[in-house]
């Protein structure tokens, strides 16, 4: 990997981490049609340190006030049924299913769980659990009515955002608004969530990246997590506020269509599943072709 293709995947990387479309499927996806082979799940998930590094700016005041008034609780400060403190609470709840789950199951995310195949049907059946929450759930309550119950349920759903495809705000927002969470209260505890997930997960393939000749370059990966970080500082602005008043039905859309489009390269041979594309070009007397090595 080059530093321009570091460049174009940091902007994908930052474009898509917060959208319900799954970034890492959009990674995965990229990285094929630029011919380097899967950029592999370290890279992706030292990247979205970067995004989520845009999301503690963006929350930084509910990210303090949280963490003080937890914090407040624990001495008695604070009363223990107070919001922002029992928030703090079910946001370590929550972030136990997924950190669990990848360790666990580390080869089968790394490995088996990246062919695009699972990418494809995963962007087109979770794509449309989404369309059926946002059409069918009653999206009434607010942030100040999370229970530990529902803490969990948003935890679990995060954890099947280890496969890619899934996508890690599309299944937690998907699960708040089928519990019954408003659009707006859905995507903000999504985002909340998120940050102690993705930055352990980043932080522990950063370490075991280090010395390891088959991954990404740390100065293209830097690049990446740089590109990221300032691309999605500006799209989760503009996502609250779309969502604000708008549905998720265009990213339904979208995921149903690029799931068929995957299938349909797959099945006709232009992209191969475990990594590599072969392109040709008829009119003219070039040829391209690029072949990634198999996770």
């Amino acid at each position: 990997m080059g530093i321009f293709e570091a460049i174009l995947l940091g902007i994908i990387q930052g474009l898509t981490e917060f959208l319900p479309i799954s970034s890492s499927a959009h990674l995965r996806i990229a990285s094929e049609f630029m011919g380097i082979g899967d950029a592999g799940a370290a890279f992706t998930a030292i990247t979205q340190i970067g995004t989520e590094a845009a999301v503690i700016v963006f929350f930084w005041r509910d990210i303090v006030r949280i963490i003080g008034r937890w914090f407040g609780s624990l001495s008695g400060r604070v009363p223990r049924t107070d919001p922002d403190a029992l928030m703090g609470w079910w946001i370590i709840l929550g972030s136990l299913p997924i950190v669990i789950g990848g360790l666990l199951f580390e080869d089968l995310i790394d490995g088996t769980l990246r062919s695009l195949w699972f990418v494809a049907f995963a962007l087109i059946v979770f794509g449309l659990l989404l369309g059926v929450a946002d059409r069918v759930a009653p999206q009434v309550r607010t942030l100040d009515k999370l229970t530990w119950k529902h803490g969990l349920i948003y935890g679990f759903a995060q954890a099947l955002a280890l496969i890619p495809g899934v996508s890690r705000s599309g299944g937690t927002i998907t699960a708040g608004l089928f519990m019954g969470y408003t659009r707006e209260a859905a995507a903000r505890y999504s985002f909340l969530l998120a940050i102690p997930a993705v930055l352990g997960s980043g932080g522990y393939k950063l370490v075991k990246s280090v010395g390891d000749p088959t991954a990404t370059p740390m100065l293209q990966t830097g690049i990446a997590t740089v590109v990221a970080f300032v691309i999605a500082l500006l799209v989760i602005g503009l996502f609250m506020k779309y969502i604000s008043r708008g549905s998720f039905l265009p990213f339904v859309v979208y995921r149903v269509l690029l799931g068929i489009v995957i299938i349909v390269l797959l099945s006709t041979g232009v992209l191969s599943p475990e990594g590599g594309t072969s392109v040709a070009v008829q009119g003219g007397a070039i040829a391209h072709a690029a072949t990634g090595g198999a996770l």
